[in-house]
């Protein structure tokens, strides 16, 4: 339940998620799922969760305490890691342990496994976006596939895969995602209005947006409206096929 993702192109960072949780199809509701720990011009932090909710907010609220950091012997926070490499590892070794601590309730047939996305930048250094497995591992956005996803993203990973590049623009960026949001949620309940962003620019210090998209906001409808008139328009000019039987 939910769908996340993250773009790492050339001219920055962008890292967005919806906010739908449910407990049964008839009790639905909305939480957030992007958090900006870190906005202070020395270090940006973004989160965004999918999978369990009492994982993801038992990891959060190890965080904020301080995560043992097993090399250092150390209490790693979002606010004193040294790099957003660090920040990945601590939100992991959080996940981890915060899964763990539920393994008594497991009887229940209840699933605990959560992932994150961690993005930004700390000390002046270059953006980057990490994706942190519920066992505490993590792996880097790169260059050739310049998007990371997590939750229910099979239904907006064509769009990614055709359209995105690291040369896309930011914004160009925000608007695939958009898309990429539609199309999920045209094939999929568990993916709803409303969607948070966060975009950062290579190079400058702290997030350069943060945005609410509502239900009923506009922009998004006439989006998703004009995605569907393009997708038939371009399978009425696509040849017809060459093997229908003589009638």
């Amino acid at each position: 339940m939910t769908y996340c993702i993250g773009f790492l192109v050339r001219e920055g960072l962008v890292m967005m998620a919806d906010t739908r949780t449910n407990a049964g199809v008839d009790n639905v509701s909305t939480y957030r799922k992007l958090r900006v720990h870190a906005n202070d011009g020395d270090r940006l932090i973004v989160s965004a969760s999918a999978g369990s909710l009492s994982t993801t907010q038992e990891a959060v609220q190890r965080l904020q305490h301080g995560v043992p950091n097993p090399e250092t012997g150390d209490a790693d926070t979002f606010e004193s890691v040294a790099s957003i490499h660090e920040a990945a590892r601590a939100a992991g070794r959080a996940v981890r342990a915060a899964r763990d601590g539920m393994e008594s309730l497991q009887q229940d047939h209840v699933s605990f496994d959560a992932t994150l996305l961690v993005g930004g930048a700390v000390g002046g250094e270059p953006l980057r976006l990490f994706l942190v497995y519920s066992a505490g591992n993590c792996i880097e956005c790169g260059a050739d596939t310049p998007y990371l996803q997590i939750g229910e993203h099979k239904y907006g990973k064509p769009i990614l895969d055709r359209v995105l590049t690291h040369d896309t623009g930011l914004y160009e960026a925000v608007k695939v995602g958009l898309i990429s949001y539609s199309s999920t949620m045209r094939s999929n309940l568990a993916v709803g209005l409303p969607i948070d962003i966060v975009t950062a620019r290579q190079g400058r210090p702290g997030a350069e947006l943060v945005h609410r998209i509502e239900a009923g906001d506009r922009y998004f409808a006439d989006l998703s409206r004009s995605w569907s008139e393009v997708i038939n328009q371009a399978c009425a000019s696509t040849p017809p096929v060459p093997f229908v039987p003589a009638r």
